[in-house]
């Protein structure tokens, strides 16, 4: 399963060398692309399944796929590049990514559309996994700060109108922009370089900054801007609006869209900022409906009508009440759709049977959360017998808040407005609700990567490459910084301390539930005593069907791995890892495997020897393992290899408390077959008897 560059999908290499050809055919391997050659190397080059062959001029060839690939990536001169592609290029919005990779694998080059096409991201991963330079030319790029024109894409936002270059090239001379934000996360606000050009502090409609030079609006509302106007605007549109749709059977997908263009037209609103649409079950099925959302790849969210009539609404109706078995839809089904949670998996609310709302006419149900719904059936399957009054006081509470919120919340932007249209069948109700999370329209990924011993080079190519892919990376503040020439302009980085391992994985779960690629890095290897474990716990606790989010784990050199390489070769025989950290297990349990290892002769790597706090669990698992070995046992120290202030001492078992050690510390305890040599600690294998 590889989740890294899917975005760029259906992407195409080029190679007219079998130089070039052997250069890309790893790299094509594992993007997933396909890797074209001329027929003259056909014989030359091992053909893959992912290799074709092309027999036309490669010019006449581009005609032919220009528009069949996302990405384009060409091991090619770049001039050559150039003028092969100067017919075919239309703009920005609609190119395909080109990037050019010289034949010695040196340079990574984004050429066209780096940032709608994604170029210049694609050159980043492309540079990872060739251990290559990066060439990206633009100049926010240069100045460490998203683009313009893909601020919002992570996000899910829709870009509305506005003169993008001009507020582009504002940036790029670093002059000051104003940033209206209404709506939509702010995250890409609180991870911008400390000197950038945008101004948050006049966030109120109408005020200006002292001296803006342009202006981005991030709005639900559609702005008209001047084209002449001497201070250009753009507009981000966050998808934060739910439509609610009532209509009768048969309702032609013409008029539901013409509805919602007209309803949305007279409000001033942007059809970019729907996040989908939302009805009564028994209009799941409606054909118009259903045309209308895979048309404009919007979810459809559907309520029973129990659950509908449970919202209390401005315009209730008993007529509907007679006809569905509430008095709303539009409404109710907008503002249900708005309460949702914005990223997760569509809950399914298609079934509530009869029998599930048995003992509860008389209760008030009027606006509780979903959530609140659903504690209250749980409640009463608990007590089929019970009224309001018997319930706890938490229960209580828990009802009494979903009430308030919904009560005091002004989320209806649109009261339901009833729409025909002359000549096509059927009549619809709308009604449109604001939410207040952004619906991303994307499904999350969680990337768990193991970062090795902390030395970029140490680091695998795959490892390297999601971290650099990643919207979002999380870790431990050290792990952090040591990588930190991986990051991209516009990744959100968050740094937290080393004890809150928890609240990393909750963290980074909640974003990729959001829609966000997530890297949660870990040094040495991330399921070896790191966060790939504690992640994937997590997930199963929330019930994680094993699919939203993705999930894919990066393996990295791990510490005893790393420590082993800077002393010899002692692991060349059985071993085992026991970390001495009770915080997390008894130390009863610890001793029982320190007894068992010594016991079985195992090569022993021990990881968390000792703390601040913690001093006397190495002192107990060296006498443990006197009980079972020499004196004389060989032992090798290593502090943070390949770390800068790396250290490195070979003692033996007898002296190991002697020598300094703390928590990045590893410590290798040999076999009876172990020795050291010239200072190099070896544990023979048995070929040589």
């Amino acid at each position: 399963m590889n989740l890294i560059c899917q975005e760029f999908q259906p992407i195409a290499a080029i190679a007219t060398t079998p130089t070039a050809a052997n250069l890309l055919q790893p790299i094509c391997q594992t993007l997933g692309a396909t890797l074209w050659i001329p027929e003259s190397c056909q014989k030359i080059v091992n053909l893959s399944l992912n290799t074709q062959v092309y027999t036309d001029s490669l010019k006449n060839h581009l005609v032919n796929i220009w528009q069949e690939y996302n990405a384009i990536i060409f091991c090619l001169a770049s001039g050559a590049v150039v003028r092969l592609i100067s017919p075919l290029l239309q703009d920005k919005y609609r190119d395909p990514a080109v990037v050019v990779v010289d034949e010695a694998g040196k340079f990574v080059i984004s050429l066209c559309s780096g940032h709608q096409g994604g170029a210049d991201k694609l050159s980043n991963v492309l540079s990872r996994l060739l251990n290559a330079t990066p060439v990206i030319t633009g100049a926010s790029h240069n100045l460490g700060l998203p683009g313009i024109d893909i601020l919002g894409k992570p996000f899910g936002w829709q870009r509305g109108e506005g003169n993008w270059n001009q507020v582009s090239a504002v940036v790029a001379r670093g002059e000051t922009v104003q940033v209206l934000q209404e709506v939509g996360s702010t995250l890409w606000q609180q991870h911008l370089p400390e000197q950038h050009p945008f101004d948050f502090d006049f966030s109120e409609i109408g005020e200006r900054s002292p001296t803006p030079k342009a202006r981005i609006w991030i709005s639900f509302a559609h702005r008209q801007f001047l084209p002449d106007s001497d201070l250009p605007e753009v507009q981000w549109h966050p998808r934060v609006l739910w439509v609610g749709v009532g209509c009768e059977r048969g309702t032609s997908k013409k008029l539901i869209a013409t509805g919602i263009e007209e309803i949305f037209r007279a409000h001033h609103l942007a059809a970019g900022a729907i996040a989908g649409i939302a009805t009564i079950n028994i209009k799941a099925d409606e054909i118009g409906l259903v045309e209308f959302c895979q048309e404009r790849n919007l979810p459809l969210r559907t309520f029973s009508g129990e659950l509908l009539n449970c919202v209390e609404v401005p315009n209730p109706s008993n007529i509907v009440a007679v006809e569905v078995g509430t008095s709303s839809v539009a409404e109710a089904a907008a503002i249900l759709g708005a309460r949702q949670e914005q990223n997760e998996p569509e809950k399914d609310f298609h079934g509530w049977q009869d029998a599930d709302f048995d003992g509860w006419q008389d209760t008030d149900f009027h606006g509780y959360t979903d959530d609140s719904f659903f504690q209250i059936q749980k409640g009463k399957k608990q007590q089929q017998n019970t009224d309001i009054h018997r319930y706890t006081d938490d229960s209580f509470s828990l009802l009494q808040q979903g009430e308030n919120i919904l009560k005091s919340s002004t989320n209806l932007l649109v009261s339901k407005q009833i729409f025909r249209l002359e000549g096509e069948p059927g009549a619809m109700t709308i009604a449109v609700a604001l939410a207040e999370t952004e619906y991303t329209g994307r499904t999350g990924k969680l990337l768990l990567i193991g970062t090795g011993p902390g030395k970029l080079n140490q680091m695998t190519s795959a490892a390297k490459t999601a971290v650099s892919y990643a919207d979002v990376v999380i870790g431990y503040s050290l792990y952090i910084d040591l990588i930190q020439p991986l990051f991209n302009p516009g990744q959100i980085v968050e740094k937290m301390p080393i004890t809150q391992e928890r609240q990393r994985a909750e963290r980074a779960i909640e974003l990729a539930n959001f829609g966000l690629t997530v890297a949660v890095v870990s040094s040495g290897d991330c399921g070896i005593y790191g966060m790939a474990g504690l992640v994937l716990e997590q997930l199963r606790a929330k019930g994680w069907d094993g699919k939203i989010p993705a999930v894919e784990v990066f393996p990295g050199v791990s510490a005893l791995q790393s420590a082993a390489s800077r002393v010899g070769a002692p692991l060349m025989h059985d071993f085992c890892a026991i970390s001495l950290s009770d915080l997390l297990t008894p130390w009863e349990v610890i001793e029982k495997r320190l007894i068992a290892a010594a016991m079985a002769d195992f090569v022993v790597a021990i990881y968390n020897p000792k703390s601040q706090n913690r001093t006397e669990q190495l002192v107990k698992a060296v006498n443990i393992f006197l009980e079972y070995r020499q004196p004389e046992n060989p032992v090798a120290i290593v502090r943070s290899a390949y770390r800068e202030n790396e250290d490195v001492t070979l003692t033996s078992l007898g002296e190991l408390l002697e020598v300094s050690v703390d928590m990045l510390t590893v410590i290798l305890i040999g076999n009876q077959s172990t020795g050291i040599y010239n200072n190099w600690m070896i544990t023979p294998r048995g070929y040589l008897g």
